[in-house]
């Protein structure tokens, strides 16, 4: 990533979660951080998802596709 499109941040998170974190992540502070925050910016998406669960309907036959 360029240096411009980061952003430094200072904030005070519980001892406890941070290392409760980084031993569920087996990654360093930032990658972790940077992976949480992923994970909370496609909440939104998923939540999408899920709500469609059944909606759309598939014009693919499954038997069809196994005879390959």
């Amino acid at each position: 990533m360029n240096r411009e499109e980061m952003q430094k941040v200072t904030v005070l998170l519980p001892r406890a979660l941070v290392q409760k974190a980084l031993s569920a992540s087996g990654m360093g502070l930032t990658p972790t951080i940077r992976r949480g925050l992923e994970t909370v910016a496609a909440a939104k998406a998923y939540e999408r998802l899920r709500r469609r669960r059944g909606k759309v309907k598939f014009s693919i036959n499954v038997d069809e596709l196994r005879e390959d």
